[in-house]
């Protein structure tokens, strides 16, 4: 069954996938944990693969960037593919200062400025969280991990022009970085009664503008979540 973002068959799809947001991301995710990997979909540029992991079948998707591109897809891996679990392996701003670059953040919930939700759940200022059972096997496997934090994040609609006083007060009341898809991911999977989480790499830190990824090092540097990400997909 095709849809208008997604040529693959039902059954081309494993019960879990891997979603970062970047085609080129996912491409690479796919080769380097399948060597089967074979591309099911490849709509608008955005990639899907799928093959096995130690025996075990696993599917990998782009996302796009944003709330509404994730929402497109989380809910059409969900609602028409039979998939039961997304883990999301992004990258995210740091917001306090002890998220340093290259450092893991378990994402709890996710605050958000987004009205994304709000046809979701009408009249409800709806809190979306990680589901319990993969948040805790990425904790479990990132045990004794340098540079690991579980905390709640903030997604946000806006990229730039976020006032600074904002991102000061969500670190005041414990936001440990910022990305663009979480809340949306979460509250999909909570709609669909699926599964989701959030494993991110911090790319930058809003409190210390020295720290920052270019382009490249934010494609390749997702080592450490990737193995998270892996440990709750196949919990």
């Amino acid at each position: 069954m095709a849809t208008p973002h997604n040529t693959a068959e039902v059954g081309d799809f494993a019960p879990a996938v891997i979603m970062p947001g970047d085609p080129k991301r996912a491409r690479r995710i796919a080769e380097l944990l399948m060597p089967d990997a074979r591309e099911v979909s490849s709509v608008r540029g955005i990639g899907a693969y799928t093959g096995t992991v130690d025996g075990k079948p696993l599917s990998v998707m782009a996302s796009g960037m944003g709330h509404p591109s994730i929402g497109i897809y989380a809910t059409e891996l969900f609602k028409f593919y039979g998939v039961e679990r997304i883990i999301r392996v992004g990258t995210t701003g740091g917001l306090r200062l002890e998220a340093r670059l290259g450092d893991v953040i378990i994402a709890i919930g996710a605050h958000t400025d987004s009205s994304f939700n709000d046809a979701l759940i009408p009249n409800i200022r709806f809190a979306p969280t990680a589901s319990w059972e993969l948040l805790k096997a990425a904790v479990d496997a990132g045990e004794g991990l340098d540079g690991l934090h579980i905390a709640p994040i903030f997604s946000s609609d806006h990229f730039y022009d976020n006032p600074p006083e904002q991102a000061q007060m969500l670190a005041d009341f414990g936001a440990m970085g910022i990305d663009m898809e979480t809340a949306a991911l979460y509250a999909i999977a909570a709609r669909y009664g699926k599964q989701a989480l959030s494993v991110l790499t911090v790319s930058d830190n809003l409190v210390d503008p020295s720290q920052e990824m270019d382009a490249d090092e934010r494609e390749r540097n997702f080592s450490k979540a990737l193995n998270l990400a892996v440990a709750a997909a196949f919990c």
